[in-house]
């Protein structure tokens, strides 16, 4: 399948093709040390809006009820390290962000290498990476190292730095773009904008929405397009509580993730399970002829799981290439320039576009000459002997569409029934509603 239109933009910095110029604003994003609140996520929104100059930045106070969460202390971060004896820095966060434990409580003062050790975080597994790890909600401190690292700390005692800032009356902030179409129903694309130098987790998913963003932007639009820039988990917990009677406009979304590195693409199945996001993403997979798998519900992974959760049941999928937790490099320092490729996600992005204009062009229709079958050839619509197999899709896209157009099934219903690609349909359906055979009622 075919995106609806080439993919001719390009970024600010002119990179030459569409997988380059992502790449570009990626290696741009990757040093900056984000997390789920603080001056990184405003640094990488302040890059996204040059992209997308429409982008708002929301802040939301620390101590806000968000749901059943609380918007938590803004934490940021100037410097760390682990000197030993003689004064060397032994683990230094500005060698590589992700040495420091997220959100670790500042600290300074000498600690026994046995009382270092509880709070150092390694692989022995792949002793060459270092891991990423977390403590958003639970106090404490800590660096991440290789474990060949963590074995060549050999001095009795070391000198601890963190220089972390936990603010009370700091914010949380999140980016929101809208691109309003015909319809006030709306089309949401929700990305992560909180892990730091983590290339395909979740830089490859945030630039892929912002080159989207930017292509929807230039087409006609049937739906309003909601992006939502936030950090993982808290981030969409906190604009679900700040769109609880508007969240009704949702007819469709994706959570965008991990979207630039190797292998085949994944589809999570919302909640509902047979939404038309659901049919729509796997119609779209398999038509592009490309390795994939469509996965059930399942109420771990993303922010698909706050979208879809009962009391909102929105229909809201996860689109993703390897999903986490199944490739080596996820969450180590492995996930880095070099793993995720252009190319890749060029044809991300194009799936993504596929998707989104398989739901504009899902439309129900009438046959306005529904007793017996109507004389084609006439009007200039049916194609004669000769023309191939081409020919033949196409006419057999006009006899499904007369036949299955009774006001109740949409184009997806005829593709599925039909084993026809969705893009045939539509232009099929517009043939036949421009010589007075179909009319649109949705």
């Amino acid at each position: 399948m075919q995106p609806a239109a080439p993919l001719t933009f390009v970024a600010p910095d002119a990179a030459p093709t569409p997988g380059a110029a992502m790449h570009a604003l990626l290696e741009r994003l990757f040093p900056i040390c984000r997390s789920i609140t603080g001056d990184g996520v405003r640094q990488t929104l302040a890059i996204l809006r040059e992209y997308l100059p429409a982008l708002r930045v929301h802040e939301v106070p620390s101590g806000t009820p968000a749901l059943d969460w609380t918007v938590p202390a803004e934490w940021n971060i100037r410097d760390a390290w682990v000197k030993n004896a003689a004064g060397e820095r032994v683990i230094d966060f500005r060698q590589h962000n992700l040495h420091i434990l997220q959100y670790s409580t500042p600290v300074h003062g000498w600690f026994s290498r046995q009382e270092l050790d509880d709070h150092l975080f390694s692989l022995p597994e792949q002793p060459d990476l270092i891991p990423y790890r977390t403590s958003y909600y639970q106090p404490n401190w800590g660096f991440c190292l290789s474990h060949r690292q963590r074995e060549q700390l050999r001095d009795d005692y070391y000198e601890v730095c963190i220089d972390s800032t936990l603010d009370e009356q700091g914010h949380l902030t999140y980016g929101e773009l809208v691109l309003p179409g015909a319809s006030e129903e709306e089309i949401l694309l929700s990305c992560h904008c909180c892990h730091p130098s983590l290339a395909n987790d979740n830089l490859s998913g945030l630039v892929v929405a912002v080159f989207l963003a930017r292509e929807l932007a230039r087409q006609p639009r049937r739906y309003t397009y909601r992006f939502v820039f936030g950090p993982g988990t808290i981030g969409s917990i906190v604009w679900l509580s700040r769109h609880r009677d508007t969240v009704g406009l949702i007819r469709h979304g994706l959570v965008l993730t991990l979207l630039g590195g190797p292998g085949g693409f994944t589809y999570k199945q919302s909640r509902r399970g047979a939404a038309e996001i659901d049919r729509a993403a796997a119609l779209v997979l398999r038509a592009a002829g490309v390795p994939h798998a469509v996965r059930p519900w399942l109420p771990y992974g993303y922010d698909e799981r706050q979208y879809c959760s009962p009391g909102f049941n929105l229909p809201v999928g996860c689109l993703s290439r390897t999903p986490f937790g199944e490739f080596p490099e996820y969450h180590t320092s492995s996930d880095n320039l070099e793993f995720v490729r252009p190319e890749q996600l060029t044809e991300s992005l194009e799936l993504v576009l596929n998707i989104c204009t398989t739901l504009e062009h899902n439309r129900t229709y009438r046959n306005l000459s529904p007793y017996g079958e109507p004389q084609l050839g006439r009007r200039g619509v049916y194609k004669g002997i000769g023309g191939g197999q081409e020919g033949a899709d196409w006419n057999m896209a006009l006899l499904w569409l007369l036949s299955l157009s009774d006001g109740t099934h949409t184009l997806l219903d005829v593709a599925e029934q039909a084993a026809l690609p969705l893009p045939l349909l539509h232009r099929a359906a517009l043939a036949l509603e421009g010589a007075g055979l179909l009319q649109p009622l949705t």
